[in-house]
C-alpha cells in the first residue's frame, strides 16, 4: 500500500495558475468517484482551498498512478507545462507534509487554523462520497489530531490569523483605518462571514449581500445590514471598502460593470476568492486599489515562533510514527488473530485433560471453558502487542512468523 498526493499552493503558482486547478465542493465530490474509479486506487481524498488544492490516494505500490494526469482529465486540461507548478510527494514525505499543513506551519499566513478545518471538511466530503478507505480515514484524522494539539500546545500565531485580518493589519500599516468606513461584503459563506465580522469589530459600517432566492433564511453577523446581491453595484458607490468572497465561477465585480459608475470616494477592494471574484482589469482605473490572496503574507518569524515550530516538528514527528506503527501493524493484525485462535485451542485442549477428571456439572465445565477462552486471548494479545511497542518492526516481524510456525501443521 502507498500514500501519494500531489499538490499546488500559494508557494508554488500564482492565484490565476491555481484558479485553472481548484474545485467547489460539488466538483470535488464527482471528482473523487471518478478517481476512486481508477485502477489500483482504494481511496482518495481532494483538499481544495483558496490557497492550494492537493489531491491524495492509497493505492497499490506497484500501480503505476501519475495524479498529475489524473487532475488534468478531471479539468480537462491538455497542456501539460503546468505540471512544474505541482509537487508530488509519497509515503513518509506526504504524511510529514499533512501533519505540518495541519498544523499551519505550511500556511500562507503562519498558524491560521482554517486549514484544520479545511482538512476535516475534505475527509468528510470523500466520506459522503464513499471515496476514502481506511488507510486515508486514520491519515486524516491523526493530522486533525496534530493540528489540535499544535494549536494548544505549540500555538504561532497570536490573536486572530485569518486572511482578512491580515489584510486589514497590513492596510492599517499604510495608515489605512476601517473604523468609521462604509464596507460592503459580497458573499456570506464561511470566509464572506468572517470578513463581515472582523469589519463590524474593526468599526466599519458593514452591509452583506445575499442571494435573492436565500435572503429569508441567510443568517448574517450581529451589527450587519444586507441588500440582495443584485443590488451590489447601486450601492457600491457609496463604499469605502468591498471585500469579495464566494464560489462563484464567475467575476462578481466585471470592469465593464464601472464604465458608467462614479465613485464618490476611493474604494479598496479585497478579493477573498480563488477563482478570482474581481476583474484584475478594475486595478488600472484611478482610484481603485485592488488586492488578492497573494497580497498579504506573515511577517518575519519571531523568536516566540521558532520555538513554537520546533515543538510543533516534534508533535508532528511522533505522531507521524503513530501513525506508520498503526499502518504497518495493520497488515499482521490478521496474522496476530490466528495466533491467538491457535493458542487458545491448544490451552483449551490442554486443560479439558485436567477438567475430565475434575468432578464438575457439565454446565460449569462450559462456563469455565468459555471463561479460559476469554482470559487466555486477553493475555496472547498482551503478549504480542507488547513485543510490537518494544521491539523495531523488523525483529516483531521475526517474532511473529516463529509463534506462526508454532503452529503449522
Amino acid at each position: 500500500m502507498t500514500i501519494s498526493m500531489i499538490g499546488i499552493d500559494h508557494g508554488r503558482a500564482p492565484v490565476d495558475i491555481r484558479a485553472l486547478f481548484a474545485f467547489t465542493k460539488k466538483n470535488a465530490g464527482e471528482a473523487m468517484e471518478q478517481l476512486k474509479e481508477k485502477a489500483g486506487i482504494h481511496g482518495c481524498v481532494i483538499l481544495s482551498t483558496c490557497n492550494r488544492l492537493e489531491i491524495w490516494a492509497s493505492h497499490e505500490e506497484e500501480e503505476e498512478l501519475s495524479l498529475y494526469q489524473c487532475l488534468c482529465e478531471l479539468k480537462g486540461i491538455q497542456d501539460g507545462s503546468y505540471e512544474d507548478y505541482f509537487i508530488t510527494r509519497r509515503d513518509r514525505e506526504a504524511v510529514n507534509h499533512l501533519f505540518h499543513l495541519a498544523g499551519g506551519l505550511k500556511s500562507q499566513i503562519l498558524g491560521e487554523d482554517q486549514i484544520l478545518t479545511q482538512i476535516k471538511d475534505a475527509l468528510n466530503l470523500a466520506r459522503e462520497h464513499f471515496a476514502s478507505d481506511s488507510v486515508l480515514e486514520v491519515l486524516f484524522r491523526m493530522a486533525a489530531t496534530v493540528g489540535k494539539k499544535i494549536k494548544t500546545e505549540a500555538p504561532l500565531a497570536h490573536g486572530n490569523p485569518s486572511v482578512i485580518h491580515q489584510a486589514l493589519s497590513s492596510l492599517k500599516e499604510q495608515g489605512y483605518e476601517t473604523e468609521g468606513k462604509t464596507c460592503m461584503v459580497i458573499g456570506n459563506g464561511e470566509m464572506g462571514k468572517v470578513a463581515a465580522q472582523t469589519l463590524r469589530e474593526n468599526g466599519g459600517d458593514v452591509t452583506v449581500t445575499v442571494r435573492q432566492y436565500r435572503s429569508g433564511i441567510v443568517e448574517i453577523p450581529e451589527g450587519c445590514k444586507r441588500i440582495h446581491y443584485g443590488e451590489r453595484m447601486e450601492y457600491l458607490p457609496k463604499c469605502d471598502l468591498v471585500v469579495s468572497a464566494t464560489a462563484s465561477p464567475n467575476f462578481t465585480l466585471r470592469a465593464e460593470d464601472f464604465v458608467q459608475l462614479t465613485l464618490e470616494r476611493p474604494l479598496i477592494l479585497l478579493d477573498l476568492a480563488v477563482p478570482r471574484d474581481i476583474d484584475p482589469a478594475l486595478s488600472e482605473i484611478e482610484g481603485i486599489a485592488l488586492y488578492d490572496m497573494d497580497s498579504f503574507h506573515s511577517a518575519g518569524i519571531s523568536p516566540e515562533q521558532k520555538e513554537s515550530i520546533e515543538k510543533a516538528d516534534r508533535i508532528v514527528q511522533a505522531q507521524l510514527e503513530e501513525f506508520y506503527r498503526w499502518l504497518e501493524g495493520r497488515d499482521v493484525i490478521p496474522r496476530i488473530q490466528e495466533i491467538k485462535a491457535d493458542a487458545v485451542e491448544d490451552l483449551n485442549l490442554r486443560i479439558e485433560k485436567i477438567l475430565k477428571k475434575t468432578p464438575m456439572e457439565q454446565e460449569d465445565r462450559q462456563k469455565l471453558l468459555e471463561a479460559v477462552d476469554t482470559a487466555a486471548g486477553k493475555v496472547v494479545n498482551k503478549l504480542i502487542f507488547g513485543l510490537r511497542d518494544c521491539l523495531n518492526q523488523e525483529t516483531f516481524l521475526k517474532c511473529v512468523a516463529g509463534l506462526e510456525k508454532l503452529y503449522e501443521e
